[in-house]
């Protein structure tokens, strides 16, 4: 599962897990003298936005590499760049600052933190065991931009990021140069770009077009691919390990150091080397 209806299933987890931490700050300050829980859940929530803005910071600047390559993907939070370690200690501090001169506030907000996270790590716990019971790599029957047949299960053998995208899309076409630079860094790797409902003519093209040279691009005309990976939304990649079961996956637009931070963590792979001038 990589998404609720519209939305990345990322974002929907984190709006449950500060809606959970919310409502127990608001219940729990009830019960305080004169009531005060709609300041408890305002300084909730300020807590909440200091500690994901620190998070993102953090995650900036351990990719700074791959941001520095392309400096607008910082503000490119659809990527989900965070690191929660860094921002979760930066909540706790501004939550305490905040409430020195309103001691019977911390405890109920300083709870909501916790229940927050708590309820963060439930859902993606969750999400951990649902994926490993996903379909593996769909054995499909695609066309190679020459328009000779292949199968997916030709590249098993090695990890694969499988990405679902569309010439008439922009996010698609925003990452594609992104895309067209990790074939290059991450050899034991492959990238393959499933076209869902294009032909050969309007790909070719777009390629040309934008002077992308791309190894693997594949068609499929009638988007069997999204439907058998239950893809919702273009663009939406999906990482797959060489035994072809599915690790990871991402609904919206890649960015460098999104893309590196997915296949160190989930394959233990890093770059071989920088391209410069790369961007998004």
């Amino acid at each position: 599962m990589n998404s609720l209806g519209p939305f990345p299933i990322t974002a929907v987890v984190v709006a449950l897990s500060l809606l959970a931490g919310w409502l127990l700050v608001r219940v729990w300050a009830r019960r305080l003298p004169e009531s005060p829980h709609r300041i408890a859940g305002a300084r909730f929530l300020d807590a909440a936005l200091v500690g994901l803005l620190v998070a993102r910071l953090g995650f900036v600047l351990r990719w700074w590499p791959e941001y520095a390559a392309a400096p607008m993907s910082i503000i490119a939070i659809g990527d989900g760049g965070f690191l929660w370690w860094v921002g979760l200690p930066a909540a706790v501090a501004f939550a305490c600052w905040r409430t020195a001169g309103a001691r019977p506030l911390r405890k109920p907000i300083l709870a909501g933190i916790a229940a927050g996270m708590l309820a963060w790590l439930t859902l993606t716990g969750t999400l951990a065991l649902l994926q490993r019971s996903a379909p593996p790599l769909p054995d499909l029957k695609l066309i190679k931009l020459d328009g000779s047949p292949i199968r997916l299960d030709v590249y098993a053998a090695q990890p694969i990021v499988l990405n679902l995208w569309a010439t008439w899309c922009p996010p698609c076409r925003r990452e594609m140069p992104v895309l067209e630079d990790a074939q290059q860094r991450y050899p034991g790797v492959a990238f393959v770009l499933v076209n869902q409902g294009e032909g050969r003519e309007e790909i070719h093209a777009f390629l040309q077009q934008q002077g992308l040279a791309l190894d693997h691009i594949l068609l499929d005309r009638h988007s069997q691919t999204m439907r058998d990976t239950g893809a919702r939304a273009l663009p939406t990649t999906l990482f797959f390990d060489a035994g072809g079961r599915l690790v990871d996956s991402h609904m919206g637009e890649l960015t460098r150091a999104s893309l590196a931070s997915t296949l160190r963590k989930r394959f233990g792979i890093a770059a071989e080397a920088s391209s410069a001038g790369a961007g998004q």
